[in-house]
């Protein structure tokens, strides 16, 4: 599929992930899907940088064409999600990728994100 180039069936299935992320963490989700410009860490950083809450926000930034994957977190979202789990997800995305499944790594990458970002519950005493 070339970058960009979602139907409505599959814009509906990654914001429909989106919101579950959001919704179970707290933290707001991006997804850029096209060419970056220059430096993909570069570009995917300066991309979060310009969303409304960026240290709440996680971005990611998926270059088909170059076969590019990077996910950005805000320092919030660091408190709850450590790099190890980010290159867990990023892991299992890229397999499905490379199976040719843009959208299911996509929506899977996203929930897994959301699911390691929970807070865990808080117990109190008394």
């Amino acid at each position: 599929m070339p970058a960009g180039e979602l139907n409505a069936a599959h814009r509906f299935e990654l914001d429909l992930a989106i919101r579950q992320a959001e919704q179970l963490s707290r933290f707001e989700f991006s997804v850029f899907l096209g060419s970056a410009e220059g430096d993909p860490r570069t570009f995917a950083t300066r991309l979060h940088n310009t969303l409304v809450a960026p240290a709440r926000s996680v971005l990611i930034l998926v270059d088909p064409l170059r076969r590019v994957l990077e996910i950005v977190t805000g320092g919030d979202v660091r408190r709850r999600l450590t790099d190890r789990e980010v290159a867990l997800v990023a892991v299992q995305m890229r397999s499905a990728f490379a199976a040719a499944d843009l959208v299911g790594g996509l929506r899977r990458g996203i929930s897994m994100l959301g699911e390691h970002a929970t807070a865990p519950p808080t117990l109190h005493a008394g």
